[in-house]
């Protein structure tokens, strides 16, 4: 599948309010909350036009019982792919283009995706950034997720160093960001 990115859509927060709707009442029991994040959650923000959203539980034991939830409603578990702390669900057919992810309250990947959202909403001209170096690379890349990946790690990591995130959490997005290539 090749690597597109475009520019911001404004129907993006609307499509994760349409997925959340859905996802909600099967993990309101356990979930502490749905969290929109990856660049369709940054106004403004070019991205690839597929909606991440991650459901936040309480404790890692939780994560098992929001598995079996989401599985009610067409959710495939896919394990964690590779990410501590994250766990991945093919979608159900019919829904907007997402990413779904289960991640306790103190995983590393849910920090990383909420520090990256937060400072991106907050700094646009890193946004700018990002989202330029974002469509260069899908156009170097377009059949290449490693490339793609490997090409903007160091402007993430830039990133999630400015929004505060440990040097030990760095080196192990550094690490799995370039793990393929």
């Amino acid at each position: 599948m090749p690597i597109v990115v475009v520019d911001y859509d404004p129907g993006w927060p609307v499509a994760f309010e349409r997925l959340r709707a859905v996802i909600w009442p099967v993990v309101a029991e356990i979930a502490q909350g749905i969290e929109h994040v990856g660049s369709t959650s940054v106004p403004g923000l070019a991205a690839k036009p597929i909606i991440d959203v991650s459901v936040v539980v309480g404790a890692a034991s939780d994560v098992p019982l929001a598995c079996e939830r989401l599985a009610t409603i067409g959710y495939v578990h896919q394990g964690n792919l590779g990410i501590d702390g994250r766990e991945a669900f093919e979608s159900p057919a019919g829904f907007p283009a997402h990413h779904l992810y289960v991640c306790h309250g103190d995983s590393p990947a849910l920090a990383n995706h909420l520090a990256v959202r937060d400072y991106l909403r907050a700094h646009p001209e890193s946004s700018r950034e990002y989202g330029e170096v974002k469509k260069q690379l899908a156009k170097q890349f377009p059949n290449d997720i490693d490339g793609y990946v490997d090409g903007k790690t160091g402007l993430l990591l830039r990133i999630l160093q400015a929004a505060g995130l440990p040097d030990a959490q760095l080196e192990n997005i550094s690490r799995a960001n370039r793990k393929a290539v």
